[in-house]
């Protein structure tokens, strides 16, 4: 009986330990499994962990930052580090605003301006206004898609996905035109796509998907004989050629790609939504990536920085964080079996005890005569 007291002891403190060991990992496990569907919460979740682990994780990825001379990322990371009541050491705040006064000087607004407007290259706000300019006069879709038209006609490799995308942004143009600037967010995405697939920044699974999309709204042989007659010293009427060879109402897909985009550059910028493009998979992924930019703003592109696409949804196995939660349960079962099991044995132990106790006193008691 000691002997089985004692294995009941050990297996309970054994249990007792494990369970310590496993719950903060199954808590964890447990709050994203719940926020799997959010990813606001999610990110939140993801981020708390990534501080508590490394608290001078902000710190360097501002200094990486400043080094490779992004001063919007580095301002990003320092409204992250406000909103998660992290100190940046005054130097280093200073060095920022240093930064990010001399990016969006006059000069420097004025450069990049026309450096989107005549390569249709955006990689910030100024450069994505040039690029958006050439676009809203069709200068820059038509351009798009009398080059990789031409390459299409002359039997050369020629980027299908780029082509539909001007495609659409032909379409959308007039569109924007004709609802007074209704459509302009759907134009900034298309936009934003578009360089982001220059700039081999789409993701490949987002690039699939938009690809095939491209695709069904393009009719190829039309769009040949449509370039093969334009010019781009007559954007407007190639236009019109071309919008002809364009089913409309293809488009829809692209569009609400674009529109999402579009709410994505408005609260983060164009830096942002070319970083959210560069890991998305898909229109669910921006989609989800709308709602983490409305509700983090400036500080989207640190978190992205620092969680990827695990920002956006549950990249960890879901069957591996139950497993977490399941060890910890049966952790804690096993704790509750030892000592119900341990209580049972000392309490028949007693019992022996007891009964022993009174056997031995009535066989010392005198016999009666």
């Amino acid at each position: 009986m000691r002997r089985q007291i004692g294995s009941a002891i050990t297996a309970a403190a054994v249990c007792a330990t494990a369970f310590a060991v496993l719950l903060p990992r199954a808590t964890d496990a447990g709050a994203m499994l719940i926020a799997q569907d959010d990813p606001v919460q999610l990110a939140d979740l993801q981020l708390e962990s990534a501080l508590r682990n490394d608290p001078a994780l902000i710190g360097r990825n501002v200094e990486a930052a400043l080094a490779a001379q992004d001063p919007d990322l580095a301002n990003s990371f320092v409204d992250l580090a406000a909103a998660k009541g992290m100190p940046i050491p005054d130097k280093l705040s200073q060095r920022v605003t240093k930064a990010v006064g001399e990016e969006n000087s006059s000069q420097g607004i004025a450069t990049r301006f026309f450096s989107g407007l005549v390569t249709g290259n955006a990689v910030d706000g100024a450069s994505l206004s040039g690029t958006l300019t050439g676009d809203l006069c069709v200068f820059g879709d038509v351009r798009d898609i009398v080059r990789e038209g031409r390459h299409l006609a002359m039997g050369e490799d020629a980027d299908r996905l780029l082509l539909g995308l001007a495609a659409a942004g032909v379409v959308v143009t007039g569109a924007t035109f004709v609802t007074v600037g209704g459509a302009a967010p759907a134009r900034v995405g298309l936009t934003l796509v578009k360089d982001a697939r220059k700039a081999g920044r789409l993701g490949e699974g987002l690039s699939r998907w938009a690809g095939r999309s491209a695709r069904e709204m393009v009719d190829m042989r039309q769009l040949q004989n449509a370039v093969a007659a334009g010019s781009l010293a007559r954007p407007r009427q190639t236009a019109v050629a071309i919008r002809a060879a364009i089913r409309a109402e293809k488009a829809g897909g692209l569009v609400r790609l674009a529109k999402d985009v579009g709410r994505i550059g408005e609260k983060t910028g164009t830096r942002g939504a070319l970083d959210m493009l560069r890991i998305a998979q898909g229109p669910k992924d921006v989609t989800r990536a709308v709602r983490l930019a409305e509700a983090k703003g400036g500080q989207t592109r640190a978190i992205i920085k620092i969680l990827g696409r695990s920002a956006l949804l549950l990249t960890t196995g879901a069957f591996n964080l139950a497993m977490w939660v399941l060890s910890a349960v049966f952790a804690l079962f096993g704790f509750l079996s030892s000592i119900k099991a341990t209580t049972e044995r000392l309490t028949l132990s007693w019992l022996q005890r007891s009964k022993i106790r009174r056997l031995r006193r009535l066989s010392a008691a005198p016999s009666p005569t």
